[in-house]
């Protein structure tokens, strides 16, 4: 019979850090920092004792505070409001946004600079935002099978199933076990370079789990310009 996923949460201060930990049933110790006032949560294994995890944790103080204070320095956009005007990025480039209110199906659709979202007379925000969220997926969703179909024979991997979604932190994930990716729709407003750095990340992790310097090796390797595409994420 399985045992019981358990988990159990705290919240640790490390001088002037205040730390939301998890202790749950995993083998290594993990540290994310999120945007945008830099919330710190730290996850380790269910058995690691307290003083441990806080020792652990007051190594990496520094690092840390760094982390938070570059997220703070970062200039705050302010949140889209789906009206004709606003820039969007698509695929890295920043378009306008024209919003036509016309009887018909609601779209997104490109046209030179402009962006154009077609809505029903009247549509709410939150109608604007679902319409363009869903192109936005749908953009990530028909741009990665032909990068995949690229990498398998290159990184000599089995097709992995992909998952497209909004993510708060990450740009993809991978699971080992079901062999499968999952990414970021945010990414269909970077460049396509930038989508690719992270279907090839991910599947690396498909040969390399972790992040160690074998991982790091098979990159350097099969892309040797992904710390370029890796720091170009970072920028806003």
């Amino acid at each position: 019979m399985p045992r019981p996923h358990r988990e159990l949460k705290s919240v640790i201060e490390i001088d002037d850090v205040s730390i939301q930990l998890t202790k749950k049933r995993i083998k290594n110790v993990n540290f994310r920092i999120y945007p945008p006032d830099g919330e710190v949560r730290m996850s380790a294994p269910i058995h690691m004792s307290m003083s441990d995890i806080r020792a652990l944790a007051s190594t990496r103080l520094e690092w840390i505070q760094n982390k938070i204070q570059r997220l703070r320095d970062l200039p705050r956009t302010e949140p889209p409001q789906y009206v004709t005007g606003e820039p969007h990025r698509v695929w890295g480039r920043d378009l306008t946004l024209s919003v036509v209110e016309q009887e018909s199906s609601p779209l997104v659709l490109p046209d030179g600079d402009r962006l154009v979202l077609r809505v029903r007379p009247g549509a709410s925000f939150d109608k604007r935002q679902e319409v363009m969220r869903k192109w936005y997926s749908q953009q990530a969703r028909d741009a990665v099978p032909p990068l995949i179909e690229k990498w398998e024979p290159i990184l000599d991997v089995g097709a992995p199933e992909f998952f497209v979604q909004r993510m708060r932190s990450r740009w993809g994930s991978c699971n080992i076990s079901a062999g499968t990716i999952r990414l970021n729709s945010e990414l269909a407003k970077r460049s396509p370079e930038s989508l690719e750095y992270v279907v090839v990340h991910e599947m690396v992790h498909l040969l390399e789990p972790s992040h160690n310097a074998r991982f790091k090796e098979l990159m350097d390797g099969f892309l040797p310009k992904w710390r370029i595409d890796r720091n170009a994420l970072k920028r806003i």
